[in-house]
């Protein structure tokens, strides 16, 4: 095994790393609304659950040279925000909507999308995603680089409506294989869901 110590390399080194090793990952697609009611929508792979109880997911945003990107400040502002599924159909969307815009201009039109009202929050959702959650802003964390200069903003979102397609519901459970999600791995790859297989869990 190599040792590497992440304090003797490069930031982005250790994202080489991170990015490479921790796959695959799940891709959170979050709509917020900027300052002018434009939609703003971006991809972002540093995405979990945090509870079920009540429901509560994790979106981390990284930041560029201190500077929070428009999804954590409309997200902080508003105070809401709506996460999305992308899926195999989609991505492609998806994609087009990881583009540099300035604030004031809209990836969700840039990538042809559809705008769809939401039921608890402000924010739109977008139509073409299989599955959305309406998120209110439960805690915003600043983490990693310095006091002066974060280099993160950790968003944890309360889902407080959920929107899934009936063809993906089994009794409750999200079938997988109709949902044909993708996740992130290093660089510019995405992968599909490839083969599933089940154990038991311990008594």
């Amino acid at each position: 095994m190599i040792r590497i110590d992440p304090k003797t390399q490069s930031e982005r080194d250790n994202y080489k790393l991170l990015t490479g090793s921790i796959i695959p990952r799940p891709v959170a697609w979050v709509s917020t609304l900027a300052e002018n009611g434009k939609v703003n929508a971006a991809p972002f792979s540093y995405f979990n659950i945090v509870t079920a109880d009540p429901p509560m997911i994790s979106v981390s945003v990284q930041r560029k040279q201190g500077v929070p990107k428009d999804t954590a400040r409309n997200a902080v502002r508003e105070g809401e925000f709506v996460v999305h599924i992308g899926d195999e159909i989609s991505v492609m969307k998806l994609n087009q909507t990881a583009a540099s815009l300035p604030p004031d201009q809209s990836e969700v039109e840039l990538a042809g999308l559809t705008a769809i009202p939401s039921e608890m929050v402000r924010v739109p959702g977008i139509a073409e995603a299989k599955i959305r959650m309406e998120c209110v802003l439960e805690r915003s964390i600043l983490l990693g680089g310095t006091e002066e200069s974060p280099s993160t903003d950790l968003l944890i979102g309360r889902v407080v409506q959920f929107h899934v397609e009936e063809a993906l519901l089994d009794h409750g459970r999200i079938l997988a294989d109709v949902l044909k999600p993708v996740s992130r791995l290093a660089g510019n790859n995405y992968a599909k869901l490839g083969g599933i297989f089940s154990l038991e869990r311990p008594q």
